[in-house]
This record gives C-alpha cells, sequence and structure tokens, in this order.
C-alpha cells in the first residue's frame, strides 16, 4: 500500500499548515508560474502510446493527467475571481474523476491543454501578484472541503502542479523514457 501510496502522491500529500507569509505567498506563485513550462518538460518527446500510459496502475493515462491539469486549474482561476469579486461564495464542485472519462480527456492531443495552462497560468499570475495584503484572506465555501482562503488557495496549487509534474516524471523515470537532458 505505501508504494501505491508513494506512485499516487509521490511529493506527498497536501499539508495545509494554515496561515502564510509574504515570503511563502512569492514562493507559492513562483511555483504555479513555472509549473505549465515544468509539465510541458514533463511530456516532451513522448509518443500517442506513452501518453495513453498510466502513470500507475488504476491511474490516469498521461493524457488524462494534463487534460485534468487544465481543466482544474481551469475551475479554479474562477473560484479565485468569484472570492475577490464576491463576499464568500460558496463553489460549485465538478467530478474530476468523471471528467478524465470524457471522449476529449482520453483522447485529444495534450497541445491544447498545455497552450491553455500556459495561457491560463500568464493571467493567473497577474492577478495573484496584485493581490493586497487584506485579500490574502478572502475565502470561498467549498461544499466538503469548507472555507477556502486565497493564501490556502496558492499553497494548495503550488503543490496541485508539482504533484502531477512528479507523476509524470515518476512514470518516465520508471520506464526508462528519460530524455539524454534529464540524464546529464
Amino acid at each position: 500500500m505505501a508504494a501505491m501510496e508513494s506512485l499516487r502522491y509521490p511529493i506527498g500529500r497536501f499539508q495545509w499548515q494554515g496561515g502564510s507569509s509574504p515570503r511563502d505567498r512569492s514562493e507559492w506563485i513562483g511555483t504555479i508560474a513555472t509549473t505549465p513550462q515544468r509539465l510541458q518538460n514533463a511530456v516532451a518527446g513522448l509518443s500517442e502510446r506513452q501518453l495513453d500510459t498510466s502513470y500507475r496502475d488504476g491511474g490516469w493515462t498521461v493524457r488524462q493527467v494534463v487534460h485534468h491539469y487544465a481543466d482544474d486549474h481551469m475551475n479554479t482561476y474562477i473560484r479565485f475571481k468569484l472570492a475577490l469579486t464576491e463576499e464568500t461564495p460558496a463553489i460549485k464542485p465538478y467530478s474530476e474523476a468523471s471528467w478524465a472519462e470524457l471522449p476529449d480527456a482520453r483522447t485529444s492531443p495534450i497541445e491544447a491543454s498545455l497552450a491553455l495552462l500556459s495561457a491560463l497560468h500568464e493571467r493567473w499570475i497577474l492577478a495573484w501578484r496584485s493581490l493586497q495584503e487584506s485579500e490574502w484572506g478572502r475565502i470561498f465555501v467549498h461544499p466538503t472541503r469548507g472555507a477556502v482562503s486565497l493564501d490556502h488557495l496558492a499553497a494548495l496549487y503550488a503543490w496541485h502542479g508539482l504533484h502531477h509534474v512528479a507523476q509524470i516524471t515518476g512514470l518516465r523515470q520508471r520506464s526508462g523514457w528519460m530524455p539524454p537532458e534529464w540524464t546529464s
């Protein structure tokens, strides 16, 4: 079971410590800013067969992970905007697993999701960097997570991007699919 857990959560499960400092937030924003490129690097040169390989037994394929990343970050960008423009908005969840099984997530090329992530993160980073100190405590209410502040969201999405990149790079390493620049 521990091996399955380490494949599913190669960087560990997300741990929210509560609260943040300006330095923490700056680091999280920096990570969020760089993860679309890290994801592009992680999938660079993969064949269609490799993209359709699950990163672990019972897990999504690399293709599904890439499309999930885009789907999830689009949803979260909207949640972020709602938290900034409404007082304690209740947000609607979505079924990540169901979305990952839709034909576009199972079969479509990953390039559209990679481009979408790049553009979305460009906008999102501008918005993150423009937050005033008082805005970091703004919240939305998730039906199962409860109140989520923007500082909590920044920590979660810094982790989220690295989490999925690590799933893919871990598969590449275990499968011997490393490009030459990874081994030098």
